[in-house]
């Protein structure tokens, strides 16, 4: 019969003994998922962007291995340190792969003009968030370990604070790019081999479903140790285990392959569209002071 055991003294790393089961059957979920999304990785051409997003499934792997590990030893640092940097960090990194894809569509469109924020920054300022976020998050798991248990959730709730700012402005920098390309649609949003719409609504809902896991990682760990949330481990598969196995679904469904910039021969055929754009208010009719 598996007991809750201390790690030092009377330190606990774990508030409850984890189970065993679902741990297995999300261990198989994520297996599949992070399989498929490396074939895919390997069998598409220019997907490199997608890297990061095969990477977190990895990371989602030993997160419930190390679950798994802690079911008859809660007091193994071993499992408690891997099995909180996987979950913990695996949505960062899915992130990494979702700035990057708009990158990739806005170029992809010839929509620089429509972006918020200038095209050359757009997609490193995002990702320099999510590094920021990972490092941050990443470094809790030793004060954990350690003793400092107040000061390893204060660094998990600053790396989740970061996260969701950046998730907020890329949201926002999404949102504003959609609704201009929708009113002053370039010629690439007519190429019915260019599946930018649909790449988008796909960006929109993995990123709702990454706020929302989120937010229910701030909740808990801002309420503390002693409240429900982290005293119980139903919630977090819930609220991060399912909503993060559906990320890699539908990102593995509408997976951004086909978002391209043109090729060196397809760029001759849209030189009228290149000279067309430098007066922007002739190309559209948008103007970046409207």
């Amino acid at each position: 019969m598996a007991q809750l055991k201390p790690f030092r003294g009377d330190y606990y790393l774990w508030y409850y003994v984890p189970n065993i089961g679902a741990a297995v059957v999300f261990l198989l979920f994520f297996g599949v998922a992070t399989v498929f999304h490396t074939y895919r990785l390997i069998k598409t051409r220019r997907t490199w962007f997608c890297i990061p997003f095969a990477v977190g499934g990895v990371y989602e792997l030993y997160g419930y291995g190390g679950r798994i590990g802690a079911h008859k030893n809660t007091a193994s640092l071993f499992a408690y340190a891997i099995s909180n940097d996987g979950v913990l960090l695996a949505p960062a990194l899915f992130a990494a792969s979702v700035y990057m894809t708009l990158g990739r569509v806005i170029r992809a469109l010839k929509g620089e003009r429509f972006s918020i924020i200038r095209i050359t920054w757009l997609t490193k300022a995002f990702v320099i968030g999510d590094i920021l976020s990972f490092v941050v998050q990443g470094s809790s798991i030793g004060l954990s370990i350690t003793g400092y248990d107040t000061g390893a959730k204060a660094v998990v709730l600053l790396g989740l604070f970061i996260q969701l700012i950046s998730f907020g402005l890329f949201g926002v920098t999404a949102v504003v790019f959609y609704q201009r390309i929708m009113k002053y649609p370039t010629s690439r949003c007519f190429d019915r081999n260019l599946p930018w719409e649909r790449t988008l609504q796909m960006l929109f809902g993995v990123s709702a479903l990454i706020i929302v896991r989120s937010l229910y990682r701030v909740i808990e760990y801002a309420m503390g140790t002693s409240e429900y949330l982290l005293q119980h481990e139903w919630p977090m598969y819930i609220f991060d285990t399912f909503p993060m196995l559906v990320v890699m679904i539908v990102f593995y469904v509408w997976y951004p392959s086909r978002i391209r910039q043109q090729d060196p021969d397809e760029n001759r055929s849209s030189t009228v569209e290149m000279m067309g754009n430098v007066d922007l208010r002739h190309d559209t009719g948008y103007s970046p002071m409207e």
